[in-house]
């Protein structure tokens, strides 16, 4: 019989999920940041685009899973 979470217990594990949605978007963008210094421009605008995508889709993500309160 599968156990149900308590609605606390559902938003701890989905901060824990979005925490490392955003450690791997800034990570990605610092990376593009890198190339940009050390590489040309459009490869360092390429990954901060991707960064960007990746920080997009966790707004996404959050938005539906969490109800606006008005």
């Amino acid at each position: 019989m599968k156990r149900r979470l308590t609605q606390s217990e559902e938003f701890e594990i989905m901060k824990l999920v979005l925490d490392k949605f955003l450690w791997l978007g800034f990570g990605v963008m610092a990376f593009g940041l890198y190339k940009i210094f050390t590489s040309t421009i459009a490869t360092g605008l390429a990954w901060m685009l991707s960064g960007a995508a990746i920080l997009i889709i966790l707004l996404i993500i959050i938005i539906k899973e969490f109800e606006v309160i008005r």
